[in-house]
């Protein structure tokens, strides 16, 4: 069976290839870098990009949701670019690991945040 991260082509990309990705802001600094994606179950569509972003090492690094209708790709960069600078995302809903639980809540208010309709019915 073919490797998909090979075949794919134009604007098709496999979920794996997108783990790693800088994500800028319109200045071009590096805020960060994708984590993981969020899906939909039933509709397969993206939600969430987990963007990774401080720390050193790993070690204090904060995952900070980003509703993918936020992030556009920008093939100059070979990265997405987010319209907000490093302050904005210092005050953005955020996580660690430790015994984070992910509600409608939690969506509903980083879609307010970004001011992207929710996915949170």
């Amino acid at each position: 069976m073919a490797d998909v991260t090979q075949i794919t082509s134009g604007t098709l990309i496999a979920a794996e290839r997108v783990n790693g990705t800088n994500v800028y802001n319109p200045a071009g600094e590096k805020l960060g870098s994708v984590e993981d994606i969020m899906l939909d179950k039933v509709s397969g569509r993206a939600i969430y990009a987990i963007m990774s972003f401080g720390g050193f090492l790993g070690m204090g690094e904060k995952h900070h949701p980003l509703p993918w209708s936020s992030l556009k790709y920008d093939t100059g960069k070979e990265g997405y670019v987010v319209d907000l600078d490093k302050k904005k995302l210092e005050g953005a809903p955020s996580y660690d690991d430790r015994d984070f639980r992910w509600t409608p809540d939690y969506g509903r208010q980083v879609d307010k945040y970004y001011g992207v309709p929710t996915y949170w019915i």
